[in-house]
């Protein structure tokens, strides 16, 4: 944890490169080590938001250290301007996870 799910219909280039990027600020967000960052991304997919114009689907879920009212502005920006999703395409969904509600490496954080 944490771990951020990129779904966007734009197609992504370098997406190693985006994935680490992300990693990175995700990261940094959370204050969380960027060793237990988790990143998906599903580009080029049949999303639709009011037109055919590229857009993106995130879902951001942690343990705690969580702020959608600051977390929010930063995540829209880097995804404008890293492939070129406008800022009122993007949807996030955040969800504060339970620590026994999280697994890893055989056992959860709770």
């Amino acid at each position: 944890m944490p771990y951020i799910n990129i779904s966007t219909s734009a197609k992504v280039d370098d997406q190693n490169k985006l994935l680490e990027e992300v990693s990175i600020l995700i990261s940094s967000l959370t204050n969380k080590s960027r060793k237990f960052v988790m990143a998906k991304l599903e580009d080029d997919s049949k999303l639709y938001f009011n037109n055919e114009s590229p857009c993106c689907y995130l879902e951001i879920k942690s343990i705690g250290s969580i702020n959608p009212s600051l977390m929010a502005k930063p995540i829209c920006n880097f995804f404008h301007e890293k492939i070129g999703i406008p800022i009122d395409k993007i949807y996030i969904c955040f969800e504060d996870v339970p620590a026994e509600m999280w697994g890893w490496n055989g056992r959860t954080f709770g």
